[in-house]
C-alpha cells in the first residue's frame, strides 16, 4: 500500500478522495468507486502502486495516436480499476475488477518500467493505458517524472474523469493524451457510464490549453450516440473550444460486456466522418479497414502526409518539422 495523493480527512475517521469528480467519502475499510483506493485507518491508500496488470509494446497508432511520433512503438502499462462503469467496456476484465480481487499483478517499480522502455526497439516512451490511468495516479506520476528525466515521452489514454487540481499537477510531465469522449449528452453518460459529461469536457479544455498534444476517440454505438444532430453539436464544440486541428478518431463498436447492440454499420461511420470533416481537419475511422479514412492529408493542398494500413504507417510528404513537403503548410503532427 502507498498513501494516496489528493484527499482530505473528515470526521469519524472518514476520508474524502479528491482525485476525480466522484469525491468519494470513505469510512475505514471502504474502497472508492475506482476499486483501487481504500480508507486504511484514516489514511487513503492506493492498492496498485509498484505493480501492473498488463505491460507490452504497441504501435503508438494503437492508442490511438496518429499525430504523435507516427510509426514509433510505445511501452504500454496498465492496472485494474476504473472510475466509470461503461456497459460497453472493451477492457472490462481489468477495468471493472477490484484490486483486492485481482490475482494477476506483476510487481514492478517505476525504475524497472523506465529501463524496459529504454531498451524496447523503436520506442518513444511509456503509455499509461488499458484500464483508466488516473486511478493509479501516484504510480503514473512517479513513473512519468522519472521517464521525463530519461528523455522518454509520456502518453495517457483516459476517460478524462479527473478533477482539475490533480490534472494540473500531472500536465507538466505528460506529452500526449487520447481522451475518450463517449457521447455528447449527460443522459448517455448517466445511463451507460454512471458518470457525467461536463467533467470530461472540462478535462479536454484544460488539456487543450496546455502544451500537451491532444487527440479524441469516440466509440460510435448504434442507436445510443450516433444521432447526427447530437454528433454535429459535439463536432461544433470540439472545433470551437479545442480547435479544428485536434484529431478525432471515430471507432466502430462491437458487442462487449453488458451491451449487445449490433456492430456499428460502416455506412453510419462514413456519414459521421463526412459530418466531422466539415469542421475538423483530421478525422479517422478506427476498428475497420479503411485506408483512405485512416490517412493524414495536408489541410491546405490535400497531399497525403501519412498513410496507414492498420498499424503499418508510412510518412510520405512530411518533413521533420511537421511541414507538408509539397506546399510548406504546418501540420499538427509531432514527429
Amino acid at each position: 500500500m502507498q498513501e494516496a495523493l489528493f484527499y482530505s480527512k473528515t470526521t469519524k475517521g472518514q476520508v474524502r478522495c479528491e482525485l476525480c469528480p466522484w469525491n468519494c467519502v470513505l469510512s475505514d475499510g471502504q474502497t472508492g468507486i475506482c476499486k483501487v483506493r481504500t480508507n486504511h485507518n484514516g489514511i487513503l491508500v492506493t492498492n496498485v502502486y509498484n505493480k501492473v496488470a498488463a505491460i507490452g509494446s504497441d504501435p503508438i497508432e494503437k492508442k490511438p495516436l496518429y499525430h504523435f511520433h507516427p510509426g514509433k512503438n510505445i511501452l504500454s502499462v496498465g492496472e485494474v480499476g476504473c472510475n466509470l462503469e461503461c456497459s460497453f467496456c472493451q477492457n472490462h476484465r481489468i477495468s471493472q475488477c477490484k484490486a483486492s480481487e485481482f490475482s494477476g499483478f506483476h510487481n514492478i517499480t517505476s525504475n524497472k518500467i523506465v529501463d524496459e522502455a529504454q531498451k524496447t526497439w523503436n520506442n518513444t516512451g511509456i503509455a499509461y493505458t488499458y484500464n483508466e490511468p488516473f486511478t493509479f495516479y501516484e504510480f503514473l506520476l512517479d513513473t512519468a517524472q522519472l521517464a521525463r528525466l530519461k528523455g522518454l515521452k509520456n502518453v495517457v489514454v483516459s476517460n478524462g474523469y479527473i478533477n482539475a487540481a490533480p490534472l494540473q499537477k500531472l500536465l507538466p510531465f505528460i506529452d500526449a493524451f487520447n481522451i475518450d469522449l463517449k457521447a455528447f449528452t449527460d443522459d448517455f453518460y448517466k445511463k451507460y457510464t454512471k458518470g457525467k459529461l461536463q467533467p470530461v469536457l472540462n478535462t479536454l479544455k484544460q488539456i487543450a490549453q496546455s502544451p500537451a498534444h491532444l487527440e479524441i476517440t469516440t466509440l460510435i454505438i448504434p442507436g445510443l450516440n450516433d444521432d447526427s444532430s447530437e454528433f454535429e453539436s459535439m463536432i461544433n464544440w470540439i472545433a470551437t473550444e479545442l480547435g479544428e486541428n485536434v484529431p478525432l478518431h471515430l471507432s466502430r463498436y462491437y458487442p462487449q460486456y453488458k451491451l449487445n447492440a449490433p456492430p456499428t454499420p460502416v455506412e453510419k461511420l462514413v456519414e459521421l466522418y463526412d459530418l466531422a470533416k466539415q469542421q475538423l481537419q483530421h478525422v479517422f475511422l478506427g476498428n475497420i479497414s479503411d485506408q483512405e479514412r485512416s490517412t493524414t492529408y495536408c489541410k491546405n493542398c490535400n497531399a497525403q502526409l501519412i498513410s496507414r494500413n492498420r498499424y503499418n504507417t508510412a510518412i510520405t510528404t512530411l518533413d521533420r518539422a511537421g511541414n507538408c513537403k509539397k506546399c510548406g503548410t504546418f501540420s499538427s503532427v509531432v514527429i
